[in-house]
């Protein structure tokens, strides 16, 4: 309890909201889905060129994409990880950048 005209201890600021977790795994969310189409979008490529247009293309489409999506997924987070990983080493992913 304070004693009346005792002087105020010094009030100290907050630091700084800095959400740098939360943006590392939005950066990897959207390295993942950018890996993993392009590491998808040839076999896709294929079936556009070898299927004509219509609903048998889009169901192939689906089949080729999730069969060749099995065994290219661990890949596509791996290579998520490494580039935000180094990204945030090298101080080039904005919101990353320790100070």
């Amino acid at each position: 309890m304070q004693t009346p005209g005792a002087p105020l201890p010094p009030r100290r600021r907050p630091p700084p909201f800095r959400p740098s977790f939360t943006l590392a795994l939005v950066y990897v969310a959207g390295f993942f889905v950018l890996y993993a189409v392009l590491l998808i979008l040839p076999e896709l490529l294929r079936v556009l060129a070898d299927v004509p247009p219509g609903p048998e293309q889009q169901k192939i489409a689906e089949e080729v994409a999730r069969e060749a999506a099995r065994p290219r997924l661990a890949w596509a987070v791996a290579a998520a990880l490494v580039s935000v990983g180094l990204g945030s080493y090298l101080r080039i992913l904005p919101g990353l950048k320790q100070r």
